[in-house]
């Protein structure tokens, strides 16, 4: 009835309705979910929320546990309870089947491997006059230290320039990095997995649209958008370029890392240590977007 009453209305008043068509839509599948109520069936009593939680526990810190050595488990504690299957119990929240748990995840390989591994993808920029740019960057994971290699439109000759750069200004460094993670961007070709494979780097591709396979190049993306480039207007290439190197810089000499107990790449391990009564100074960075802050000498 509200749908049809809505056509004896003006279309310019149809704005002003508080009913919308979601609205209506919601109430038919309340009124949907109320008639296909079943009363519910008895079965096996109810696992209380303690031993629930017990369960998830001794599977998350287990991985190779099943859920018959789970059940002996709580047997050996003293708890009666039937065995479930995985299968059976995988509407719990945070269950998953002991197959899938002691299955090694890119991110437990990347963690273990961190110090060798080097991170590279690149990312878009729209200036003012709606020309696209794209930025190549690298990241060391081990050590979250960013190369920023270049900004362009890219081509293969280009992406592979840029490969040889970036092996020239790490090193010495490059003995102890073992691979090179990328994703399947055509802008990747051959001969660019094969400048880092004379270097003894093994390159490994993503999964097919898995960008979190990439997730640490994936998160400096996403931060170097959310504290720089979401807040800014950008005239070409040469504005690109400076921005996002000094923002480099910050990120690398100053901004605390989580992973690295809140310390900068090339910062000391250690912060200084506060003294009371000393004046806190700070310096104004990209036009005071980013701020640097320091105790008075």
């Amino acid at each position: 009835m509200l749908a049809g009453l809505t056509w004896l209305l003006r279309r310019r008043l149809w704005d002003g309705l508080f009913v919308r068509p979601g609205t209506l839509l919601r109430w038919h599948r309340d009124l949907v979910r109320q008639r296909w109520t079943y009363p519910s069936r008895r079965g096996r009593r109810p696992v209380t929320g303690e031993i629930r939680g017990l369960v998830l526990r001794l599977a998350r810190e287990n991985s190779t546990w099943g859920y018959r050595r789970i059940h002996g488990e709580l047997r050996r504690l003293g708890y009666r309870v039937v065995p479930v299957p995985t299968g059976s119990s995988s509407t719990w929240p945070g269950s998953i089947p002991a197959r899938k748990r002691s299955a090694v995840t890119w991110r437990q390989f990347l963690g273990a491997q961190a110090q060798g591994v080097l991170a590279v993808d690149f990312f878009t920029v729209d200036t003012v006059l709606l020309r696209r740019l794209y930025v190549l960057f690298a990241v060391e994971v081990g050590s979250r230290w960013v190369h920023v290699l270049g900004t362009a439109h890219p081509v293969e000759e280009w992406v592979v320039q840029q490969a040889r750069n970036l092996l020239m200004d790490l090193g010495e460094r490059d003995d102890r990095l073992r691979f090179l993670l990328r994703d399947r961007d055509t802008k990747f070709s051959a001969v660019f997995d094969a400048v880092f494979a004379a270097a003894g780097i093994d390159v490994l591709t993503t999964p097919a649209r898995a960008p979190r396979a990439n997730a640490y190049a994936e998160r400096w993306v996403g931060t170097v958008r959310r504290e720089l480039l979401d807040r800014v207007l950008l005239f070409g290439r040469r504005h690109l370029e400076s921005v996002v190197a000094e923002f480099v810089d910050h990120d690398n000499s100053h901004r605390p890392h989580r992973s690295l107990a809140q310390a900068p790449p090339l910062g000391p391990a250690q912060p200084p240590v506060a003294i009371a009564g000393r004046r806190v100074l700070r310096r104004d960075r990209l036009g005071g977007m980013v701020g640097e802050y320091s105790q008075a000498a």
